[in-house]
């Protein structure tokens, strides 16, 4: 099996859990991941036809980032193994696997943080957007700021 990008698993200094040497490791998340890395990982998965026998999900806990999950696949599914090198050297060109779904999650994310934010908070938004403070008011993200509040609720 000829792969360009995709490695085996090795063992990362000072580690300590179980061992994966048959496995190549495909996309990783963690607790503190952007919504790029999310969708990737969810996308990059669902390709592959999800969790099965040979493709696993393996989730662990870890000091510095709360917990990681990593996209196990065994040397044994060589088509797997090939399908996800070739999404990883796609990735190399363009980082994101599929727009759509990643647009659809920034932005629900981007809806979810402005109502979660207490009136005077949206109306600072507003305010520094230009826009209409009585567009706080609303649940959702006022659309007339050339994408300055939008920007502000998914940087954070």
């Amino acid at each position: 099996m000829q792969t360009e990008t995709i490695n085996r698993w090795t063992m990362p200094d000072s580690y300590y859990g179980a061992q994966w040497p048959e496995y190549f490791v495909f996309l990783s998340q963690s607790r503190d991941s952007d919504a790029l890395t999310r969708s990737n990982f969810e996308c990059g998965l669902k390709a592959l036809g999800g969790e099965s026998e040979t493709v696993q999900v393996v989730r662990e806990g870890h000091w510095a980032v709360g917990w990681i999950e990593w996209i196990a696949i065994h040397e044994s599914d060589s088509e797997a193994v090939i399908k996800a090198d070739k999404m990883l050297l796609a990735l190399s060109d363009y980082p994101v696997l599929n727009e759509d779904h990643f647009s659809e999650l920034e932005y629900s994310e981007a809806e979810n943080y402005w109502q979660s934010l207490s009136i005077p908070e949206r109306v600072e938004l507003c305010q520094q957007a230009k826009v209409s403070v009585f567009s706080a008011r609303h649940d959702w993200i006022p659309q007339c700021d050339n994408g300055y509040i939008y920007e502000s609720l998914i940087s954070n």
